[in-house]
């Protein structure tokens, strides 16, 4: 039983990474959004986490997925729901504002969760632009001495998220 998390920015693509490979079990706390910013973007937004559950291949443990808001006024949640976490999956939607600074920005939220444990990044959207490019994100981890992996994916397609989650898991067991 291992619980992992996603964060990122609104519109990186979280809940639907997280309803994309859960299995029948799959809760959202998604409204309409307040903020005028948001509501431009997306017709519906976390307020407070997103929840799936997915099984291993043998059926014998539980992955336990975990999404927080976007918002940045909902970032209390996710000390909240990082607890007891094994690891992050960071979300950045290439598209939007400066997609670094965003990086940036859940690597410093993250801070304290980060230095003892594992994240690997996903890009989404880089299908509509390839800029920043994945080595312009290696060079802002690499800035940070971290060695993460960095892919670009489609949260809609269940590959790309289950590569996240393995690549992850990898981490995990053999740190």
């Amino acid at each position: 039983m291992l619980k992992f998390v996603f964060t990122g920015s609104v519109g990186s693509g979280k809940t639907t990474a997280i309803a994309t490979i859960s299995e029948s079990s799959y809760f959202s706390t998604e409204v309409k959004p307040s903020e005028q910013n948001v509501l431009q973007q997306k017709k519906s937004t976390t307020v407070a986490m997103d929840y799936g559950v997915l099984k291993t291949i043998d059926g014998q443990d539980k992955f336990y997925l975990y999404g927080t808001p976007g918002q940045r006024r909902f970032d209390f949640m996710t000390p909240i729901l990082t607890r007891d976490a094994a690891g992050l999956i960071i979300m950045i939607n290439n598209t939007q504002g400066n997609p670094l600074e965003e990086l940036d920005y859940y690597l410093s939220l993250n801070k304290a969760f980060l230095l003892k444990n594992p994240a690997v990044i996903g890009i989404t959207h880089y299908d509509t632009t390839s800029q920043p490019s994945v080595d312009d994100y290696l060079t802002v981890l690499n800035g940070r001495g971290i060695p993460w992996p960095v892919m670009n994916i489609d949260a809609r397609e269940l590959d790309d998220i289950m590569l996240l989650l393995d690549t992850l898991v990898m981490m995990v067991e053999y740190s």
